[in-house]
């Protein structure tokens, strides 16, 4: 008779207040606040109460002011802030607060690693979180260092320190062989794709990338509607009636204030889009901030490559627009530009003749604009 499996609750979701400084935002400090509770909503957290500092400096120990800190004691599990936050800043914060404290990068962290699914991206977000720990090691062994100067002062805090640094080098100098290994795999993919038009999806996350890739290639990549739904580079191929063909393929969502270690770690797979011979931006078209989007996304691509290849902005979600005379705005502004609806299928048809007409003429005179094609 087997014996009966202890059954094992869920487990409780965090209670998390989020916290934000108007300083480091200015005018964009509220959707910047929202951004950061779909964030926390998508790491598994429970965003039970906001707290914003509006006036002064950001104080240097604790991030915000000691009247802020009193607002925040016994409010949540978790208190996640908007900004990346020193060693010595998270440190303070929890002696003050005893509750666990999570910066911006340390949250996108998380999502991530939840979401990775490929042994790649398994790679690249635990490189990405060795990283990131490495310089913040020093507080996790704080209560074991002996207080006093002079002999003996070596003591088992600063032993075990220096153990763990070792250790986490080591794992970072066997992840970055490992991803070596898969480059080298990717390249030889990359040189078989050279000799074929190549266009890839870029954009901010949640704008509709890989909605939009399922309609144009009849894929079937995962799509929700929550912040970086898909991590890895899929590739699909587009070919039309008359046997013209296009390598499509969908990339990692954006999203302001990346980490640098995860823009570092992906930096394999993102060259599948700095590599492409046409960028789509695609650009969430009833986000009001969408302006600040497509900066970030632009300023992703620089830091990447330098110089982007060409792009042509696709402004999707169309039919979430409160007002058809934004559709022809955004015509009117770039004639280049498609507004297509990817869930409505709206615009595609033209969009897909696009791209066979660039793959025709590799982006040549075969390409004719997008203008007047969409909604």
């Amino acid at each position: 008779m087997r014996a009966l499996q202890e059954v094992q609750p869920p487990p409780r979701i965090e209670r998390a207040v989020l916290v934000g400084h108007a300083a480091r935002e200015g005018r964009a400090f509220e959707r910047s606040m929202e951004e950061l509770s779909r964030l926390a909503d998508t790491a598994g957290a429970r965003p039970a109460a906001t707290l914003r500092q509006r006036r002064g400096s950001v104080n240097a120990a604790h991030y915000i002011g000691r009247g802020k800190m009193d607002e925040l004691r016994d409010v949540a599990d978790v208190a996640i802030f908007n900004d990346d936050l020193s060693p010595s800043q998270v440190r303070n914060l929890e002696k003050a607060l005893g509750i666990k404290v999570v910066d911006r990068s340390e949250l996108i962290l998380d999502i991530f690693a939840r979401r990775a699914r490929t042994r790649e991206s398994r790679l690249q977000v635990e490189l990405a979180q060795l990283q990131y720990t490495l310089p913040r090691l020093a507080g996790m062994w704080k209560h074991l260092e002996r207080q006093a100067g002079g002999i003996g002062t070596r003591g088992p805090g600063e032993t075990q320190l220096e153990s763990d640094r070792r250790r986490v080098r080591e794992r970072i100098a066997g992840l970055k062989r490992q991803l070596e290994a898969v480059d080298r795999e990717r390249e030889t993919q990359r040189r078989r794709r050279r000799r074929e038009f190549r266009a890839a999806l870029v954009g901010y996350t949640n704008a509709g990338k890989s909605t939009l890739f399922n309609a144009l290639t009849r894929a079937d990549v995962l799509v929700e509607d929550r912040l970086f739904a898909t991590l890895d580079a899929t590739t699909r191929r587009m070919v039309s009636p008359d046997r013209r063909q296009v390598l499509l393929t969908d990339t990692v969502g954006f999203i302001r204030k990346l980490p640098h270690h995860l823009i570092a770690s992906f930096r394999s797979t993102l060259s599948e889009a700095t590599e492409a011979d046409l960028l789509l931006h695609v650009v969430d078209a009833s986000d009001p901030d969408s302006e600040r989007q497509i900066a970030a996304v632009e300023g992703v691509l620089e830091d990447l490559s330098g110089t982007p290849p060409r792009t042509v902005m696709i402004y999707n979600k169309s039919d979430r627009l409160a007002d058809a005379a934004i559709a022809t705005a955004l015509r009117a502004n770039d004639p280049s530009c498609f507004v297509v609806s990817a869930r409505r299928g709206a615009g595609l048809d033209a969009l897909r003749e696009f791209l066979w007409g660039a793959s025709a003429g590799r982006g040549g005179a075969a390409a004719t604009n997008g203008a007047g094609n969409g909604a």
